[in-house]
């Protein structure tokens, strides 16, 4: 099928958009010194209201809050101590919002400002409530924009960047499409040149031109893909694509062939499944043998302590679970049954074992059909 065919095919007959921008385009570097692209913001607000006006709910994710406290403070680089980094977000937060409320309100449209952790993701009823918060602010007819709470975050709190956040939004909204707009015009091939469709993130893996990295900045291509990598694989399109463009927004939604299209996989995850398969992390990891492998990508079956070679982590009943073979990588994740000390002791035991090893009644599958997702 032909390029802008397919473009249209998986782009033209969007409803639910998620767009994310980064903070190389919401800041300007020139001879007047560094500051704010309202520019960029006022043009970004006209095509956000040319998309509304064709029906396409659109929640925006926006960078940018460390790098516009870094200009309102002055600073040329991003500070390197974490009091410094919340205390420049919080800063650059509120005047961010301040440009984004002015720009929008020319199109009557109003924005809401929500700030989120990692661990908002993780948790299943946060995660729900952040759903249906976004969900009612589109009622309202208010763009959502999202944001990392960089005031509070940590590492083990942080997405890491905000493609990785417009990744996790787009799958909990079952949006159709992620768009991340970016300063170059696409991933780019050994020869500079823009790779028009990607059918297959894993192999492009290795193409992350990372000079898009700023001072600023704290993303690079290489989130692009591990992001676009979640949304394709739950069954939905991703476009990295150049922010600087004329209309790109409006131009990308049309099918024009601009940026990279990173085409959606066969199937199409349900909500519960990318929750389970993309959203929350594993507390642990399950090692597997071939036949149990087997059974669960073959033959769609449960998982059996029988076919467990190896247990990793601390965890209790309810977690989720990274499923590997030996020598192999992830298959599959799942909710376990069992805590991680009761599933020691019986790894490689068969289901009518477990009653006298463990002294109670328990389940006969470690993660029921159910509830596991295939990765591979």
């Amino acid at each position: 099928m032909p390029s802008t065919e397919l473009r249209q095919k998986v782009l033209t007959g969007a409803k639910r958009v998620v767009v994310k921008i980064g903070t190389q385009l919401l800041t300007l570097r020139d001879e007047q010194g560094p500051g704010i692209d309202e520019k960029f913001i006022n043009h970004l607000a006209k095509q956000i209201a040319a998309l509304r006006e064709r029906g396409i709910e659109v929640t925006l994710v926006s960078s940018g809050a460390v790098g516009a406290g870094c200009v309102e403070l002055g600073m040329e680089r991003r500070p390197s101590d974490v009091a410094g980094m919340q205390a420049a977000a919080a800063i650059g937060q509120r005047r961010l919002m301040q440009l984004m409320y002015k720009a929008f309100e020319k199109y009557s449209i109003s924005v809401a400002q929500i700030l989120l952790t990692r661990t908002d993701f993780d948790d299943r009823t946060r995660y729900l409530n952040i759903r249906n918060c976004i969900r009612k602010l589109h009622e309202y007819g208010t763009l959502p924009i999202l944001n990392e709470n960089d005031t509070v975050s940590v590492d083990e709190l942080r997405f890491g960047d905000n493609d990785m956040l417009a990744a996790l939004t787009c799958n909990a909204l079952r949006a159709q499409a992620v768009v991340l707009l970016t300063s170059v015009d696409g991933l780019l091939d050994e020869n500079m040149n823009v790779i028009d469709l990607v059918d297959d993130v894993a192999k492009f893996m290795t193409l992350t031109n990372d000079g898009e990295k700023t001072a600023w900045g704290s993303g690079g291509m290489g989130s692009k893909l591990e992001a676009a990598s979640l949304v394709t694989d739950a069954g939905d399109v991703a476009v990295i694509a150049s922010g600087r463009e004329k209309d790109i927004l409006t131009r990308l939604m049309d099918g024009e062939k601009l940026g990279t299209v990173l085409l959606p996989a066969e199937r199409k995850l349900a909500s519960r499944q990318r929750w389970i398969a993309m959203t929350k992390r594993p507390a642990g990891t399950l090692t597997v043998d071939e036949g149990a492998a087997n059974a669960l990508i073959e033959r769609k079956k449960s998982l059996l302590a029988s076919g467990i070679t190896k247990v990793s982590g601390r965890f209790e009943k309810g977690e989720i679970l990274s499923i590997k073979l030996s020598g192999d990588g992830e298959i599959a994740r799942g909710l376990s049954n069992f805590s991680s000390e009761d599933l020691k002791q019986i790894i490689g035991k068969r289901s009518n074992q477990f009653e006298k090893i463990l002294g109670r009644v328990t389940y006969s599958e470690v993660i029921h059909r159910d509830h596991l997702v295939i990765r591979k």
